[in-house]
């Protein structure tokens, strides 16, 4: 009965075989790699050592550590909130009737394609110099005494923050879709009940696009935990290790000290740090995400 199955989606099989060799080949195969460097000392020239803990051991002993998860952390604070605060506020503006609304929505879209590039990182660097144009606009705005914002160990990591909020583009579009399936008779119900705008946006807007606004949160939580080129070209982790933030931490330690046991040990902290940030959504998502589903059970 088993073989006849097995016959019978041999075609499906010859389907899924690419992706499944590629998931192994790339992805699963590294992995397991990875654990095993996470217990040696290798330096990508000699075999690696087994060393069982030491890895570990060193990292939290580490001062360096702490400062790459305290900007990570912090990073990850700023950028997030305002990055899905800036794309919801954009699309409730594009999520309307207008002329060229298409153009609109692209432009605002464009910064998504581009902002993780290596040209963009250069360029913020300039804006934010010593000479750069946001020094030049507190000037005609009167302002004196100006700090060059990405040597400053106190800002630094803001100018990094908002170069990730600039990169709204991708949750932006994925809001409107969001507020494409809200049923507008539910807007017409509460306006004849003397609903004003900020109302109807806390009572149907919110819970409505609570379970796209739960995945924005999931999918940008992730991708700022692992935030490396801004940070990289904009500062080189500096200025005193004020932007050095934890992919970057991992990256000089594998490929500048060649310590690449320690930093797989690195790369696993990280994928289980991520792993309880994200359980931790998923666990209290029953309080904040409503699910029209939900109604109908009850």
């Amino acid at each position: 009965m088993g073989s006849r199955a097995f016959r019978a989606n041999i075609s499906a099989y010859m389907f899924l075989a690419p992706w499944l060799i590629g998931l192994f080949l790339f992805m699963v195969g590294p992995m397991l790699a990875s654990l095993y460097l996470a217990f040696t000392k290798y330096d990508l020239v000699s075999a690696p050592t087994w060393i069982g803990l030491q890895n570990f051991q060193t990292m939290f002993a580490d001062p360096r550590f702490y400062l790459a998860v305290r900007a990570t952390v912090l990073f990850v604070g700023v950028a997030v909130p305002l990055k899905l605060a800036a794309a919801l506020g954009v699309a409730l503006l594009m999520n309307r009737n207008l002329r060229l609304i298409g153009l609109y929505r692209t432009v605002y879209y464009v910064p998504s394609l581009i902002g993780g590039s290596v040209a963009v990182s250069v360029m913020w660097r300039q804006i934010f110099g010593g000479d750069g144009i946001f020094n030049r606009f507190l000037g005609l705005l009167g302002a004196d005494n100006m700090t060059i914002w990405i040597a400053s160990p106190k800002y630094a990591i803001y100018t990094i923050c908002l170069l990730a909020v600039w990169q709204f583009g991708s949750s932006m579009v994925i809001f409107l879709a969001g507020l494409k399936q809200i049923p507008e008779y539910l807007y017409e119900s509460s306006a004849i009940d003397g609903a004003g705008k900020v109302r109807q946006f806390v009572s149907i807007t919110l819970p409505m696009l609570s379970p796209v606004l739960f995945f924005n949160l999931v999918m940008q939580t992730i991708g700022a935990f692992l935030m490396f080129t801004q940070a990289f070209i904009v500062t080189k982790g500096g200025p005193m290790d004020a932007t050095l933030v934890y992919a970057l931490f991992l990256y000089e330690q594998g490929f500048s000290f060649m310590k690449m046991g320690y930093a797989s040990a690195l790369s696993w902290v990280l994928l289980v740090a991520i792993g309880l940030c994200t359980l931790l959504f998923f666990a209290t998502s029953r309080y904040w995400v409503y699910y029209e589903t939900d109604g109908d059970k009850e």
